[in-house]
């Protein structure tokens, strides 16, 4: 996570934010993307936002929809419909994920399960920066496309969908005004 020329800086009320991402070429069209933002938002605020699945599409931009579909203990599964214009056309995508909560460890590690990517899957992590008040926030993606996706084409825009679902993260995380 330490690349330098990637990193972009994101101003919010003397609260300066700081998100570093790295991308991979993996095999047959896949990509790991990962992204992380240092805030001062605490553990058990982000921990709340990321786990209130049934509402992730009131402030996630480009999420249409997000619903349990059950939960048994740290194992969840969930549907989700995300959509963008990309090129002048509405493009949306639907999954279905098995997600595996572990907040000891401050950790969501997610899978497909089906849904329109031949593999998407990662983890969104919180960890408490060493000797500082502030937390890193890390989402980390692989996903692969289907054949009519053109993953290449999409790189960029899915660098800047990371960056935006951790601010979004952040903001609703600092948010001193819960929705209801």
């Amino acid at each position: 996570m330490n690349n330098p020329q990637e990193s972009e800086d994101h101003p919010k009320n003397n609260d300066y934010q700081t998100i570093e991402q790295t991308m991979e070429k993996l095999s047959g069209g896949t990509r790991r993307l990962a992204a992380q933002l240092t805030t001062s938002a605490s553990f058990d605020s982000l921990w709340n936002v990321l786990t209130d699945y049934d509402r992730l599409d009131l402030y996630i931009p480009n999420l249409l929809s997000s619903k349990k579909i059950y939960q048994k203990n740290n194992n969840v599964r969930l549907k989700q419909v995300g959509a963008q214009d990309f090129l002048g056309m509405k493009f949306s995508a639907e999954v279905t994920i098995d997600l595996f909560e572990n907040e000891e460890l401050g950790l969501l590690k997610f899978n497909l399960i089906k849904g329109d990517f031949r593999k998407f899957e990662g983890s969104w992590k919180i960890q408490k920066v060493k000797n500082t008040s502030k937390n890193s926030l890390i989402y980390d993606l692989t996903v692969q496309g289907c054949q009519w996706m053109p993953i290449g084409m999409i790189e960029k825009r899915l660098k800047k969908d990371l960056s935006e679902n951790l601010l979004a993260v952040d903001k609703q995380a600092k948010s001193s005004i819960r929705l209801v």
